[in-house]
């Protein structure tokens, strides 16, 4: 985790003294059921729970060099609680294995940074309606392979981030309640030494579910399904971050990133504004799908455990959810304080002479009785006219004065098919389907 890219609510999640007093709960918890069971005594769990209650300080100085002696984290908290709470805590943790305890806390921290995640994207939701609302019906150029292809509205190109992002935290809902499950089944996942009950407890305490079979360990294909949402949605961070950065482009320059009072875009340049945020988000992206690969190659583990997925979870868990909840939130400031350029929009979109209304007078001409191929065959000849001068020839007049064309088509008939309007009437339609009625 790099400071400079994170923020403190999730950063704080996963400190050590989180992990910590998850931990306790877990084991607090179960020995609550295992004294509502008659398996240890009653004042063994209040023990715990009357010395939880005077908010104790998390030694993790001392679960440190405790484990720095037993070479086992569990062990070594453990340990530490007993040194506090006395002769009681030796009924903590009966008939449990150490994967009962770090892989129920690790769905609880997962979750917790679910809920932050969510939360995040329902900011950048907010903003996406409201910039694709204020420019719904802002004309545009729409560009395939970079070149120009048909007006658009700049309303339309946010809405489609806005769908895509919705659809993203249904994603995340759906691998929240997937990674959201508590085990605690005891060595290899049998309950022999402890009651499902007492799992059964510690899930309704928590806000799990319970793990249906598990091997000693969740199994990690629920994880591996959480840390890929995690990169598709990083991936749809890095979509919009480009195409931020291709509209703040010299040559295109139709909107651009804020840029402060004070900001400098180069050591070297003073007229420099560059997308620095943006760039910065397309970077992050990656460091987050990075952590997807790792996820799948810990689904396949050795019988019914082995520890080779936690090292690997030690690095992604924090990681990934602190770095997208940065990312996250930076692309919302992004959004919000995003400048846009609506009459540079209407430049770029003349820029070429109307050769974005070719296919409605290839239309007109095939409803005209012309066949298909010769209609393309008419509109392109004078299309590429118009492009090699630059956009400095006019293909309504090459056509209007194409005989050819004209013998089909009305010079009225011709222009109307150069009617920008035309282009979005549906544009309401869209919008409705994306943000509803």
């Amino acid at each position: 985790m790099v400071p400079r890219y994170a923020r403190p609510a999730m950063t704080a999640l996963w400190a050590p003294e989180a992990k910590y007093r998850i931990w306790f709960e877990i084991e607090a918890h179960a020995t609550d059921a295992l004294a509502e069971l008659g398996v240890v005594p009653r004042d063994a769990a209040r023990a715990l729970w009357d010395w939880w209650a005077t908010d104790p300080k998390i030694d993790v100085e001392r679960i440190d060099a405790i484990e720095a002696v037993t070479k086992h984290d569990v062990i070594a908290f453990l340990t530490w609680v007993a040194e506090n709470v006395g002769d009681q805590a030796r009924f903590m943790h009966q008939g449990m294995t150490s994967s009962d305890v770090l892989d129920t806390c690790l769905a609880v921290q997962l979750a917790r940074a679910s809920d932050i995640l969510l939360e995040d994207i329902d900011n950048l939701l907010s903003a996406l309606s409201a910039k694709a609302h204020e420019h719904k019906l802002t004309p545009t150029i729409g560009r395939s392979h970079g070149i120009h292809a048909e007006p658009v509205t700049f309303g339309l190109k946010v809405a489609t981030y806005y769908a895509e992002f919705q659809r993203n935290r249904e994603r995340l809902l759906a691998a929240r309640a997937d990674v959201a499950t508590c085990a605690i089944s005891g060595a290899v996942g049998t309950f022999a030494n402890i009651d499902p009950r007492v799992e059964q407890h510690v899930a309704d305490k928590l806000g799990l579910t319970i793990e249906p079979v598990s091997t000693q360990v969740i199994p990690r294909d629920r994880h591996a399904m959480f840390f890929a949402t995690l990169g598709v949605i990083a991936s749809s961070i890095e979509r919009l971050a480009t195409e931020v950065r291709h509209l703040q482009r010299t040559e295109v320059l139709e909107a651009e990133e804020y840029f402060s009072p004070g900001q400098k875009g180069s050591s070297a340049m003073p007229h420099k504004r560059n997308p620095v945020l943006t760039e910065n988000l397309t970077g992050l992206a990656r460091l987050v799908r990075s952590a997807v690969t790792p996820a799948m190659e810990n689904v396949a583990l050795w019988h019914e455990r082995d520890i080779s997925h936690s090292s690997v979870e030690r690095f992604i868990g924090p990681d990934a959810t602190i770095t997208l909840d940065f990312a996250l939130a930076r692309l919302t400031g992004v959004v919000e304080k995003l400048v846009v350029y609506p009459e540079r929009m209407r430049k770029n979109l003349d820029r070429m002479g109307g050769l974005v209304h070719s296919q409605r007078v290839l239309l007109a001409l095939t409803q005209a009785g012309v066949s298909r191929e010769d209609a393309y065959r008419l509109v392109q000849r004078n299309a590429m006219q118009v492009w090699e001068s630059d956009g400095r020839l006019s293909l309504l007049e090459l056509l209007k004065a194409d005989p050819e064309v004209t013998a089909a088509l009305t010079p009225s008939q011709i222009e109307e098919r150069f009617d920008l309007d035309y282009h979005f009437k549906h544009v309401d339609t869209i919008f409705e389907r994306v943000f509803g009625a």
